[in-house]
């Protein structure tokens, strides 16, 4: 199997981009050279010529890093926008307070994942759905139908500021007051470059940080200018993905659409805790509850190599599954990944599997539980800081 990755360059020429969208900051991935992938049908810089994943990877460890985002928010407004919400996502949206966020999982009537992300309660009767990759938009129109509610784009990009010294350059960048107390999970309102910006606690790196939404009334520019001067004090990088996809795989973290999909239920994945089963009913909860609750997502360590993402993993010689995840971690000094397998019932750390690595050979791996340290979160929760010495 040949490690290949296909991405999107950019050329100044004249056309028209046709399936896709430019962020409001976008000229500062141009201006690095970025490469990009394409999510939610915007472009998401990946890496930049001028960069290295592994030194951006570290400085979000150490210090911070900021990363243009691929999330796509969607508006749900109105006197049955809560009861729409309960019955879409599978945390009991009732238990949701203004002023905070949750993490929420869609599922088809059979149970299957249609999206993750996360969904912040803006007001009593406005929540912004913050998704993954994945189709959600049409869906929440269809099941609103005779529902006093309105699903709508709010036209809102969304950055990271991600890192143990995130919070510091967050109170550094604000104009007046800077939002205290901001729990892990909290939103809130603060101007920074004289705009007025939503932010919460939240992220997908597993580490301190916070991000931020930009509306079509903001001056971004001017916005990115005053983050990046102001996180120079604290070593604050514009990176890429790449950097973020170590942490995030280290942390367990799930990304829409590779590590899972409509045939997998939440409880296969590893997220059967962000299921409320005892709730009123809500799509997929008949199905749910009868559902298989084997795990069939598993961490991978190999110590040779960074495994092949899409490759296969064997036991005795018969195909286990397939690699859905994959890096080097400088952290742990080991490849990692995500183990898809094809069926449950294996036993962790019951012997070594084969893995396809980076390299074109086979390489001894072990399937492992996730996350691969900080179970308990306590890092994003500013309880804990590992001692990095490297």
């Amino acid at each position: 199997m040949v490690n290949i990755r296909n991405v999107v360059t950019s050329h100044r020429e004249p056309g028209f981009n046709y399936g896709y969208l430019n962020s409001p900051f976008i000229e500062f991935d141009y201006a690095r050279q970025a490469t990009f992938l394409v999510y939610n049908g915007r472009l998401m810089p990946i890496s930049f010529r001028d960069s290295s994943r592994i030194d951006d990877y570290w400085c979000l460890r150490k210090k911070a890093a900021m990363y243009p985002t691929g999330e796509l928010p969607t508006e749900i407004k109105g006197r049955d926008a809560e009861q729409l919400c309960n019955k879409i996502f599978t945390k009991d949206i009732t238990k949701l307070n203004v002023g905070r966020c949750t993490y929420g999982i869609a599922c088809y009537p059979d149970g299957g994942m249609i999206v993750d992300g996360i969904l912040m309660r803006l007001d009593q009767e406005r929540f912004w759905f913050v998704q993954a990759e994945g189709q959600i938009y049409s869906w929440l129109i269809a099941k609103a139908e005779g529902l006093d509610v309105e699903i709508s784009d709010p036209n809102v990009w969304v950055n990271q500021v991600q890192g143990p010294l995130s919070l510091d350059i967050l109170k550094a960048a604000c104009d007046t007051l800077h939002p205290e107390p901001f729990r892990y999970f909290d939103i809130a309102k603060v101007t920074m470059a004289g705009q007025s910006v939503i932010i919460t606690r939240t992220g997908f790196t597993a580490e301190i940080g916070w991000e931020y939404y930009v509306s079509p009334g903001t001056d971004c520019t001017r916005l990115w200018k005053h983050l990046m001067k102001i996180g120079k004090e604290y070593g604050l990088i514009h990176s890429g993905l790449d950097s973020m996809d170590i942490r995030r795989i280290e942390a367990g973290i799930m990304n829409a659409g590779s590590d899972f999909d409509k045939t997998m239920n939440p409880f296969q994945t590893g997220l059967g805790k962000f299921v409320d089963i005892d709730k009123d009913d809500f799509i997929g909860k008949a199905a749910l509850e009868v559902a298989d609750k084997n795990k069939l997502v598993f961490g991978l360590l190999c110590e040779t190599s960074e495994p092949m993402v899409l490759g296969d993993a064997f036991a005795n010689s018969k195909r286990i599954g397939i690699i859905t995840a994959a890096a080097w971690s400088p952290y742990l000094s080991s490849g990692i990944g995500y183990i898809r397998l094809n069926e449950s019932g294996y036993k962790l750390n019951e012997k070594e599997i084969e893995v396809e690595g980076i390299d074109g050979t086979t390489h001894p791996a072990k399937i492992v539980d996730l996350p691969f340290y900080d179970r308990d979160k306590k890092i994003p929760r500013g309880l804990t800081k590992l001692n990095i010495s490297n």
